[in-house]
């Protein structure tokens, strides 16, 4: 598909990548000229072998940049069959916008110091809808010709309560457990699976690249749960085919890709004379580790940088705790003291130099050291990438969905701290102010830094309206928030530090807050 759109640019497809090699050509932004470094549609022929859940910015910028790389070293049937695992009747603009686009899209590499650099991964199939088109999605998974079976879905995927288990309230849940097309992640698996076992398709890899600890033991047990919550006719045999026929490998990823911007459309416009509705901005950075467990083959990622180690929790700790535990506190604070984006929060002295010390002082001290990447070094890398402005990172998106991610990334730091007879200041500063964003109104500019979504706002701020003042929020939040776990909640010199956090926010603001907070 060629198209245009109203200045007469032709749209990104495989006939505007030909036209456009040429105009691209002595337009260097770092790298090979655009498109001529990319080579799309390759590992396309016949039918895809990848089923990939969550059509992000994250997962074309990192999963499909990766097998692309890999494909140009080794040949293969490793295309990929994009799952959009949006809900309801919001709109879809990456899938629609791929598919207009002979289901190619720009990544634009972003550098700190404006260069960039931009490539087509091209190794995309026709997309799916989960809402809408499950049924499609259970046979594609189902295909004998799928050996993969990959996830970017964010925490809220997984369908898991706060005690971690399979949410067998969760309406959705049920209804998938009760049968019909299903609509979970776990629901489009595990009658995916049931299709691989009637028609005796090969075995299966179910590859995890969310930010879990342990994804791929957490990714098997939630499967574990919903298979022993079937009806007991549909359960002894499909339990023994995932015992016998799927693996799922542990992962670490690590890129940050921001949310889409007219401004990156407008880039790939003017550089290169095509309309490119859902680029994909990225920093330079990055990195995927995992657990070479795959039972019917997988793409040559060695080739394109992944890293195989029959160990990935260091890797898994390094990045939850800091880099994504670090990204929550700027995200929290920066809101209250007004900034919409990660760079310009670490750009604060004030909020920079107190997210710092965490990472340096409470956070690293309860991480090990995996081989070839010291812990010190790795900060002082983390605060680099943080600070890249051209990534545009929002804080309010970063924040958003905080009850499930603060689970992850605080709690083993605050846990073992606490354990240890450290009190981690900066962290229950950040709850604090966690707990202000959600339940104090004007708490930040909603309208000029945007909406920080969760799906536990009601709940939390229902909870919170048991108490009174800015503290008593902030302490029965921690201790019946289901946020963190009891030895955590129930520490008292902790929620001390929670508590006169939340006053001094209240008080006397961000600034004086984020001071008390190092003393």
């Amino acid at each position: 598909m060629t198209g245009s759109d109203r200045r007469g640019l032709p749209r990104l497809g495989r006939a505007a990548l030909a036209c456009s090699s040429a105009a691209g050509a002595g337009r260097d932004w770092g790298s090979a000229p655009y498109p001529a470094a990319s080579r799309p549609r390759a590992g396309l022929e016949g039918a895809p072998g990848i089923v990939h859940l969550g059509l992000g910015n994250f997962h074309r910028a990192h999963q499909a940049v990766y097998t692309a790389d890999a494909l140009r070293h080794t040949d293969g049937p490793w295309g990929i069959t994009g799952v959009s695992t949006t809900s309801g009747n919001r709109p879809r603009p990456v899938i629609e916008g791929m598919a207009a686009q002979d289901d190619l899209y720009t990544v634009l590499t972003l550098h700190r110091d404006g260069a960039v650099a931009a490539g087509v991964p091209g190794v995309h199939h026709k997309g799916l809808v989960a809402d809408g088109q499950g049924a499609d999605v259970v046979a594609a998974i189902g295909a004998a010709t799928t050996r993969i079976v990959s996830l970017t879905v964010t925490e809220k995927g997984y369908t898991f309560g706060a005690d971690g288990r399979l949410d067998l309230d969760d309406p959705i849940v049920r209804a998938d457990l009760a049968g019909g097309t299903p609509r979970t992640a776990l629901g489009l698996i595990a009658r995916g699976l049931q299709q691989r076992l009637r028609t005796g398709a090969p075995p299966v890899t179910l590859l995890s690249c969310d930010n879990l600890m342990d994804n791929g033991r957490q990714l098997r047990s939630l499967l574990d749960e919903f298979i022993a919550a079937l009806p007991v006719a549909e359960r002894e045999d499909l339990q023994a085919y995932a015992d016998a026929s799927v693996s799922t490998p542990n992962s670490m990823v690590d890129r940050i890709a921001p949310a889409t911007t007219d401004e990156h459309r407008d880039m790939v416009a003017r550089a290169f004379g095509v309309r490119d509705t859902v680029p994909v901005p990225a920093e330079p950075y990055k990195l995927w580790v995992m657990q070479d467990d795959f039972r019917a083959g997988r793409p040559a990622w060695e080739k394109a940088g992944a890293v195989f180690t029959e160990d990935v929790a260091p890797y898994e700790l390094m990045k939850l705790r800091l880099l994504n535990g670090a990204h929550s506190l700027l995200a929290y604070l920066g809101l209250l003291r007004g900034h919409r984006s990660i760079d310009r929060a670490v750009g604060d002295e004030l909020l920079g130099g107190a997210v710092e010390f965490a990472m340096r002082e409470e956070i690293l001290p309860t991480v090990p050291e995996p081989a070839g990447m010291p812990g010190a070094a790795y900060v002082g890398e983390l605060l680099d990438r943080f600070a890249n402005p051209a990534l545009g990172h929002r804080t309010a998106q970063v924040g958003s969905d905080g009850s499930l991610k603060i689970p992850v990334r605080w709690a083993g730091t605050l846990t073992e701290s606490l354990a240890a007879g450290r009190v981690p200041r900066v962290l229950a500063l950040g709850f604090a102010a966690y707990v202000r964003v959600f339940t104090a109104d004007g708490a930040y500019d909603e309208r000029s830094l945007g909406t920080v979504h969760d799906g536990a706002r009601a709940r939390l701020t229902a909870l919170a309206s048991r108490a009174s003042g800015p503290d008593g929020k902030a302490r029965l939040l921690l201790a019946e928030g289901g946020l963190l776990p009891q030895l955590v909640a129930q520490h008292a010199e902790f929620a001390d530090a929670v508590a006169e956090s939340a006053r001094t926010l209240d008080a006397h603001g961000a600034e004086a807050a984020l001071r008390a907070a190092r003393i």
